[in-house]
């Protein structure tokens, strides 16, 4: 085994040889209190909902729960430990007409932004009746008065069309600013309904700006929308935006692949997003069915096992095509230390790592290869949102401001179980949300790949 390989060699163990894993475990000492939810007071005006469509209007309790697990064997003790179950609340903290709503997107660009922005507004607006909705411009910097551009106004004709656009109309940025200065300005704003949109990073500002919000004593509700398009945000099942990067994905290791079927000895070489997570690599390998290799973070892999595997593919089949995240690899490379703008570490570029180790290495063989090498990240992340994402950011959208309304808050919205839930920001930011090796979805890799046989 080479340096630096876990358990299996360096593409796992197989599914024939992985026992079967049991169901995962809530994080040690994770309590129903950890997951009780922070309100800013008591709840006494009734909702608008309730006459706002015809029929009887569905509205849940505080006390509703989904199941932190929702299997069991017959003999078990169920453990009842859950989240609360997001949706509209009878009764409201706020009085909508009194209300002002501000919303950013914060980080790099996904598939959804503006979908979210839009159902934000829409939700706000024309369900509950709020006056006012900010556009909060280039993320957390539009809230430093001194550094950012002022806030603009939404308005119904400036949302209508947004969802059919990528990117966010709102502009982002990466990188922290202090949470003082921030709530300094959403409370001169006459701010007191706040949605920041954004991955781990931006929902860890969030985090702080509600701990500034309740530390004065102000009456801002905090609510997030999880948004990353690796799908690692803890306690949120999927995020938006994954299924359309993973979608498109699968067109680029498509092409990859007649790139290299149509050249002797081909390689097609394709570098997806996925800093600490393979998820867009495994979900995207799944769905295409002509990936060879896999490479992701959470299976550590080396040179002197990849490269023979290889050649003994090229020599069966005469091409081949290999999917790297970009979070793979990074203890071969030599580059760079330290963290970017966002409180990320600095990777190196495996893709490029990989194309000249090939390359290098089935020239000193005699055997040339012909490397075709797809960096596919920013037209991914840059796409218009499928059908499947929009759905989903419509329910995050929806569930936020129904939250937010009731005046919880220093929470996002997660998905969990297939269920929308309020997930309290304290026992989430600072956590990756990685693929398990030893569960199904890895094994499907490994099953659609063939890696082990080569």
């Amino acid at each position: 085994m080479g340096a630096g390989a876990g358990p299996g060699g360096c593409f796992g163990r197989s599914p024939a040889q992985a026992p079967e894993s049991p169901r995962p475990m809530p994080p040690a000492m994770l309590t129903q209190e950890d997951l009780r939810i922070s309100t800013l007071g008591p709840r006494r005006r009734l909702s608008p909902l309730r006459h706002l469509h015809e029929g009887p209007r569905s509205f849940v309790p505080d006390d509703r729960r989904v199941m932190y697990h929702i299997e069991y064997c017959h003999d078990e003790v169920i453990n009842p430990l859950g989240f609360e179950k997001a949706g509209p609340r009878e009764q409201l903290y706020f009085d909508p007409a009194e209300c002002r709503a501000a919303i950013v997107t914060c980080g790099g660009l996904c598939p959804g932004l503006n979908n979210v922005i839009r159902n934000l507004y829409y939700k706000l607006h024309s369900d509950y009746g709020v006056p006012s909705i900010l556009g909060i411009r280039d993320g957390y910097l539009g809230l430093n008065p001194e550094l950012g551009e002022p806030p603009i106004e939404l308005t119904d004709q400036m949302v209508t069309q947004i969802h059919h656009q990528g990117g966010t109309i709102l502009g982002t940025s990466r990188g922290p600013q202090d949470p003082a200065v921030m709530v300094d300005y959403l409370q001169e704003l006459g701010v007191n309904l706040f949605f920041p949109i954004g991955g781990d990073g931006t929902q860890k500002g969030a985090h702080l700006i509600a701990q500034e919000v309740e530390r004065r004593g102000a009456k801002i509700a905090v609510v997030g929308v999880p948004k990353t398009i690796d799908n690692d945000i803890k306690f949120c099942y999927r995020s938006f935006g994954f299924v359309s990067a993973a979608s498109e994905a699968e067109v680029v290791i498509d092409r990859a692949h007649v790139e290299a079927k149509s050249t002797p000895r081909g390689v097609g070489l394709v570098k997806l997003m996925g800093r600490e997570a393979g998820f867009i690599a495994a979900a995207a390998t799944i769905a295409s069915g002509e990936v060879n290799f896999a490479l992701i973070p959470e299976v550590p892999f080396t040179l002197e096992e990849l490269l023979p595997k290889l050649e003994r593919r090229l020599e069966a089949r005469g091409h081949a095509v290999i999917v790297v995240a970009e979070g793979a690899g990074q203890d071969l490379l030599e580059h760079e230390q330290g963290l970017d703008k966002s409180g990320n570490r600095r990777l190196g570029d495996i893709g490029h790592f990989l194309k000249h180790a090939i390359t290098d290495h089935f020239k000193e063989l005699g055997k040339p290869a012909s490397v075709k090498y797809l960096d596919p990240s920013y037209h991914i992340r840059s796409v218009t949102a499928n059908a499947a994402d929009s759905l989903l950011c419509e329910m995050f959208a929806r569930c936020a401001v129904h939250a937010a309304m009731a005046g919880k808050t220093d929470l996002f919205i997660g998905l969990w179980n297939n269920r929308p839930v309020h997930v309290p920001l304290k026992v989430s930011v600072g956590q990756v949300k990685r693929m398990e090796p030893q569960r199904d979805l890895w094994s499907a890799v490994l099953a659609t790949t063939g890696q082990e046989k080569w």
